[in-house]
């Protein structure tokens, strides 16, 4: 009996490898459906820790997830070039924005992630089984993009937090995710919160993953991400009316990187 089960197993690997081998879509979903299993595994074991380890919701908790999803980029073959990691070496809280390209962003997240920095998010995400609960965990501050006046509440509370507790704070300022090898024009609320507290804004930039990953045409596989950290830009003395100028001068500094990055001509 147990031979028999054991000689089905095999089989049915073997035909799920050769699927993928001849059908890419056949391995993207299975590359997608071994991903999000590992987050909702790995996530719901972290909690456990993070529970045990700190007892509750607290930023500490990233130390415990980035060690847990650094481990990932092994079973996806993914190799990542990171540069300029000083420029986060600021006294004092900071505004840190990226590209967001991807589910696969959360990887390049952990892998260069400073101590002490949440993350902002969509509220949705809070419900989202034990990756919600990680996030909640981890002190991910959750926004009602629906609501213009609630996500302004949130931020405004934000700022005042960061500067209390001396937290960095990361946002993807696109806001939502853009596997198209460009940005998308950045929301302002990410610069607002930078000009209202007085902090820096970091900008950090992932090379595109149209070369290995991309859903339209089903492509999962292997690949490089090359990441940078800029230097710091200054907002101190600047007022509400410079939010419109530092978001700009943040968008066209990341995108002649994200193109410089990812061997493409601006």
């Amino acid at each position: 009996m147990e031979l028999g089960w054991l000689l089905w197993g095999t089989a049915v690997l073997l035909l799920l490898h050769v699927l993928m081998e001849l059908s890419p879509t056949v391995n993207f979903a299975m590359r997608i459906g071994f991903y999000c299993l590992l987050c909702l595994v790995s996530s719901a074991l972290a909690a456990a820790a993070c529970l045990l380890v700190n007892g509750g919701r607290t930023v500490k908790n990233m130390r415990i997830i980035r060690a847990v999803v650094r481990t990932f980029k092994y079973f996806f073959g993914l190799r990542f070039e990171v540069k300029g990691l000083e420029n986060f070496k600021v006294e004092g809280p900071v505004i840190i924005v990226s590209n967001h390209q991807s589910v696969l962003d959360m990887m390049g997240l952990m892998e260069v992630l400073p101590d002490n920095c949440v993350q902002v998010g969509k509220r949705e995400l809070m419900f989202m089984g034990s990756v919600g609960l990680i996030m909640y965990l981890g002190g991910v501050i959750f926004i009602n993009r629906k609501s213009t006046s609630s996500a302004k509440m949130v931020m405004s509370e934000v700022a005042k937090t960061m500067v209390a507790e001396n937290v960095k704070v990361w946002v993807y300022p696109e806001g939502t995710r853009n596997c198209t090898g460009d940005l998308l024009p950045f929301k302002k609320g990410a610069f607002h919160l930078a000009i209202q507290a007085q902090v820096p804004v970091i900008p950090v930039v992932y090379s595109s993953f149209t070369s290995f990953y991309n859903p339209k045409t089903k492509l999962f596989t292997s690949g490089k991400i090359k990441v940078e950290v800029l230097p710091p830009i200054e907002t101190k003395g600047l007022t509400s009316d410079d939010v419109t100028d530092l978001s700009d001068r943040c968008f066209s500094t990341m995108r002649e990187t994200l193109f410089r990055l990812s061997g493409r001509p601006s």
